[in-house]
């Protein structure tokens, strides 16, 4: 399949591999089994292929006062089809995959054709279940050495996100190396032409920024880049975002345009909006609309607006949206104990709410976290609005003939009916998870 157009060599071309039906599902059961034998202690930063993990995570981050951000974003050669099969199953090997397993995943990974007269000893077939986990085990020692950077990962999509302070970049400059001599140790090529730097620097008194040198290559430094479909920009704003998003749904709108002049029924409809123009406009949501201005949430209302009079039924706003994400991400987080953003959220001494994050600027006060935060505590008083209106619901139905003591122990509500046996005890769980059902639905 070639990468581009016109195809001048090989290497413009992208090998896939279609295996048969019964083999998918095979490799479904192997991946399975791979994924039950792995330890607790995988790279924290890796969020591709992990459960309750996204793009969202990848993207979102915090700022710290009186510092810096550069981050590189690098570019791999066919990361996919340079593994050497052995040094991958000697990694496995160290994660605690069986020696069975080991020696079927080098089976299957060498000695295979791809044409009459071709024969692969490298690589991981693109197409196949189990590449884009095998890829992500081989690069999980892929780690920052220094406590003030981090080397994100999205499978082959990985940033390195340096924090500088007092303008000292020696840790950041020496993590790029370290990282570029083991992409050499494991047969990774960089590819340093495509690769791209962005500053993100909000001091006043701003300091020049020398490129960074790999292999004798200085990497461009642009003031926007896309990432993980999002595109980010050096000051933080998103309107080339949204941009971008809108021009992809309108594009999407005429589709539903024609489909409603086809007279289709509104839950086809519904089920289109939501698959094509919702999902886009919902994409890593957590990430970036907190901070949007007025103008383009604006513009991403419109388009909601725009598919409700084509549809003719009513659609959730784009805040409902956000909000329930929040939601349903910081659930995720809270439940997760090796998230690397778990310990952000800390229950107050009442065991009910979580404690804010402080924020000194505008920007890190709509960020994801002070926000999930925020709406976090919000539905937990619903939730104990509800709690306490059901509880007056029980206390009527049970047709109480003298005054009902109410008492709070260890964080639960007795309700005491005028016998023993009609003592009823309601605990309502702390759970984060029963808070995310209070949130609106979206898709």
């Amino acid at each position: 399949m070639p990468k581009k157009s016109p195809v001048s060599c090989l290497n413009d071309y992208r090998p896939i591999a279609l295996t048969p039906i019964i083999m998918k599902c095979f490799k479904r059961l192997v991946m399975r089994q791979i994924k039950d034998l792995l330890p607790p202690s995988l790279d924290p930063m890796q969020f591709a292929y992990r459960p309750n993990r996204s793009m969202d995570d990848a993207i979102t981050h915090l700022e710290n006062k009186d510092t810096y951000v550069r981050m590189l974003f690098i570019d791999i050669s066919s990361a996919f089809n340079t593994i050497i099969p052995q040094h991958l199953t000697e990694k496995l090997s160290l994660l605690g995959i069986t020696t069975s397993l080991c020696n079927w995943i080098l089976d299957f990974l060498t000695g295979h054709s791809t044409s009459g007269t071709t024969t692969l000893n490298t690589g991981a077939p693109q197409g196949c279940v189990l590449s884009p986990l095998l890829f992500t085990l081989l690069t999980h020692d892929c780690a920052a050495m220094h406590s003030s950077n981090h080397i994100i990962k999205f499978a082959d999509d990985t940033t390195v996100v340096g924090l500088i302070g007092k303008n000292n970049e020696s840790a950041y400059r020496e993590e790029v190396q370290r990282l570029t001599a083991w992409c050499k140790a494991n047969n990774l090529s960089l590819n340093v032409e495509k690769m791209k730097e962005m500053v993100v620097d909000f001091r006043r008194a701003q300091s020049d920024h020398s490129p960074l040198d790999i292999d004798g290559s200085n990497v461009k430094i642009v003031k926007s880049t896309k990432f993980l479909g999002v595109h980010l920009a050096e000051d933080l704003t998103w309107s080339l975002n949204t941009s971008s998003i809108t021009k992809k749904d309108q594009q999407h709108l005429y589709f539903l345009r024609r489909l409603r002049k086809a007279h289709l029924p509104t839950l086809i409809l519904t089920t289109f909006y939501r698959g094509t123009i919702e999902s886009i406009l919902s994409s890593c949501i957590t990430a970036w609309f907190g901070n949007c201005t007025v103008s383009d949430r604006k513009t991403l209302q419109r388009i909601v607006r725009t598919a409700e009079k084509i549809i003719g039924g009513s659609l959730p706003p784009i805040t409902d949206i956000y909000s329930t994400r929040c939601i349903r991400k910081a659930n995720s987080i809270v439940n997760n104990p090796t998230h690397p953003s778990h310990t952000l959220f800390t229950l107050l001494p009442s065991g009910k709410r979580y404690r804010s994050i402080r924020a000194h600027t505008s920007r890190l006060l709509n960020s994801f976290f002070p926000q999930a935060i925020r709406n976090y505590n919000r539905n937990a008083s619903i939730y104990q609005f509800f709690v306490f209106f059901l509880k007056l619901q029980v206390l009527k139905s049970l047709q109480l003939t003298r005054p009902s003591a109410l008492s709070t122990r260890s964080g639960s509500l007795s309700v005491f009916a005028p016998s023993p046996s009609s003592h009823i005890q309601l605990s309502p769980s702390r759970s984060a998870t029963f808070l995310g059902l209070l949130a609106p639905q979206g898709s």
